[in-house]
């Protein structure tokens, strides 16, 4: 080879090699842009979207032996997280044509604006995990299959749990003067609960409601706390919630109808027909808890779900939690077997800080001279845990209050409190909502 063609290769060699060096230079030294959630949700949101548009109205996406057509149904915005540089995570609600609720994961890379899709997975099915996540020790995050995956990653704490709550509020435009009520937990024999901060606009007072016991924070309000935020933190510390010993009052109250969970006819014909057979009211209870579970699918998705609307579980056979306990609490009382209900935070177990998408709830009956606590929605989701939460409330829980049909003076204008997790806000005497956040943080292991 002749000098006069081996000074153009190696000039071209050089030349790629400088290419190469100036890339990987400009990859040490340029800054990763600062990711926050908003940049992730428009990423999803933009990917979803195009993908629809090119699905010819659906999001297509393969699963097993068959192709699901989804569309959106919300961004769960708690769950958005940065895995590491350029590398991040989202978890959706998307329901298909059969009216099923998928919740799908998705690992995107880049930055904001040019975030692309590396992998698309089906996490649930109508609430039911396929999988669950657990942390390593370096951080990162793998799956694990929900069979035989420790207590600890399925949702549950044992003996006791320790943990710092922020209950966060963002005001919406107050065009007139507003008032707002929100829960205000206490101590009782299962959770000792330290209020360490109170942040609020406005004037305040504490209300008691009598029938169950509560404790509710008022706040009146004028249009310059528009915006504002609304902060409580607490520390708590809670143990493990089993069958334990106590007395049924004089009125009756847990055996009576309300206004979402009505006592009649048709719940006591399925309830009756549900506990044919069965010995004592720990049987019968049983019995109905199981019907429930088998009956009920956990959807989010459309209208009527979230209410704790006995009537629309019956009828529809899904909802949320408040759904299922109502459906239970329902029957329950129907053949005489007092029921009663209960609302606050499930502390996530796999992971010791961040957001909580929301609020949980759960119920007690009575039997054998005790109440015995049940959790069904959860029960439903992770049937390898259906004996559990028939007599246990895990330690990673935060009872916010108690009962329905809340009443307190000054009440709202729109009439008894159906349950208290969110707060009730009004303006000019009608009903509106604000922005709510939920987030914890354990120091250390958990006690």
């Amino acid at each position: 080879m002749s000098w006069r063609t081996i000074i153009p290769v190696a000039v071209a060699v050089c030349a790629v090699f400088a290419g190469c060096m100036r890339k990987e230079m400009r990859d040490v030294f340029t800054p990763v842009p600062n990711v926050v959630t908003a940049d992730i949700q428009a990423g999803i949101e933009r990917h979803i979207e195009e993908q629809i548009r090119l699905g010819e109205g659906h999001f297509r996406l393969p699963f097993g032996d068959r192709e699901l057509r989804l569309n959106l149904v919300r961004v769960h915005t708690e769950y958005l997280s940065n895995l590491g540089p350029r590398s991040h995570f989202a978890c959706v609600d998307m329901v298909d044509t059969e009216g099923d609720v998928y919740d799908v994961d998705f690992f995107l890379e880049g930055d904001p604006g040019l975030m692309t899709v590396t992998e698309t997975i089906v996490h649930k099915i109508n609430g039911q995990p396929l999988y669950t996540w657990e942390q390593k020790r370096d951080g990162t995050w793998h799956t694990v299959p929900v069979t035989g995956a420790p207590y600890h990653l399925l949702g549950v704490v044992t003996d006791r749990d320790a943990f710092e709550f922020v209950y966060r509020v963002i005001l919406p435009e107050l065009t007139d003067s507003a008032h707002m009520w929100l829960p205000m937990p206490a101590t009782d024999a299962f959770q000792t609960v330290e209020v360490t901060a109170i942040k609020v606009p406005g004037e305040q007072c504490i209300l008691e409601e009598p029938v169950h016991g509560n404790r509710v924070l008022f706040l009146e309000l004028s249009p310059e706390h528009s915006n504002q935020a609304v902060e409580m933190r607490f520390l708590v510390q809670r143990i493990e919630k089993t069958a334990y010993v106590g007395s049924l009052s004089d009125d009756g109250k847990y055996l009576k109808p309300e206004r979402l969970v009505p006592v009649n006819e048709e719940f006591r014909t399925i309830a009756e027909e549900v506990v044919k057979g069965k010995q004592g009211d720990l049987a019968r209870a049983r019995a109905l808890y199981d019907y429930v579970i088998d009956q009920m699918r956990y959807m989010k998705y459309g209208y009527g779900w979230g209410h704790g609307d006995a009537v629309y579980a019956c009828n529809e056979h899904t909802g949320n939690c408040s759904d299922f306990h109502a459906y239970f609490i329902a029957l329950s009382r129907a053949v005489g077997i007092p029921a009663r209900f209960a609302i606050g935070a499930a502390i996530p177990s796999e992971r010791n800080e961040g957001r909580i998408s929301g609020y949980h709830c759960w119920a007690e009956f009575y039997a054998e001279g005790k109440w015995w606590p049940v959790d069904i929605s959860e029960a439903n989701k992770y049937r390898n845990l259906a004996a559990y939460y028939f007599g246990h409330h895990p330690a990673n829980r935060f009872e916010f209050s108690s009962g329905r049909d809340l009443v307190v003076t000054p009440g709202p204008a729109s009439g008894p409190i159906n349950f208290l997790a969110y707060p009730v806000l009004e303006i000019g005497g009608k009903p509106a909502k604000a922005v709510v956040e939920f987030s914890f943080y354990r120091s250390g292991r958990r006690m």
